[in-house]
């Protein structure tokens, strides 16, 4: 589970019907918290129709371009909506782009990812393999990021992680919320390198569309 404490099913990792990765060129792995609940990637849904990329988790979950690297400067980002702001949870969960990610798929990947709440919160953690977190347990709140207007109502954000030079930043909505030298996120318990596979990042009990994710 990410942004909230207790256990991924704290308040109901729920299994979504006909899950699984229903796009070519994707992989995805839930959290290990999850796999020892017994969830598994086939319990969240992932699928890609129009350049839209649809999520419904399920387990807390990341997916990834199967044989994609970042690497050096670079800067992943992508547009989420939540069409309906808590639609399949009691409180907020957040979503965004992760990067530095190596050993994909076992027990020993790593990534480190910002995502953004529909309640102005965002969030800076990351697996090394063990969890560290950048920014408190639950995040913080920034005004750059968007609120929704109340469960039920569309709710919007932009998400980037970049790296330049020994600086790794994220920003939402256009406005860099987080900067830290990548001496603080690569090393012992964190992170191999900032190089390595990207993608999107997702909490449990979530409906989420995507849309313009790149890296350049």
């Amino acid at each position: 589970m990410i942004g909230g404490p207790g256990s991924p099913t704290a308040d109901g990792s729920r299994a979504v019907t006909d899950g699984g990765v229903k796009a070519a060129g994707w992989s995805g792995k839930v959290d290990a918290n999850e796999e020892k609940a017994g969830m598994t990637i086939n319990d969240a849904k992932f699928e890609e129709s129009g350049g839209t990329i649809h999520v419904t988790t399920g387990p807390a979950s990341s997916y990834w371009k199967t044989d994609d690297k970042a690497t050096g400067d670079f800067t992943v980002k992508a547009s989420f909506t939540e069409p309906k702001y808590m639609n399949l949870n009691t409180h907020p969960h957040p979503y965004g782009v992760f990067i530095g990610g190596n050993d994909m798929g076992t027990e020993n990947q790593t990534e480190l990812y910002c995502a953004a709440y529909g309640n102005g919160n965002f969030i800076v953690r990351g697996f090394g393999p063990a969890t560290f977190q950048m920014n408190g347990r639950g995040g913080e709140a920034n005004a750059a990021v968007h609120k929704a207007e109340g469960p039920g109502q569309p709710v919007s954000q932009d998400v980037a992680l970049s790296v330049k030079g020994d600086k790794v930043e994220c920003s939402i909505n256009g406005t860099v919320v987080a900067s830290y030298d990548k001496s603080a996120v690569v090393g012992e318990g964190k992170l191999k390198s900032t190089d390595g596979a990207y993608g999107l990042r997702f909490a449990h009990n979530t409906d989420v569309e995507v849309k313009n994710f790149s890296k350049n």
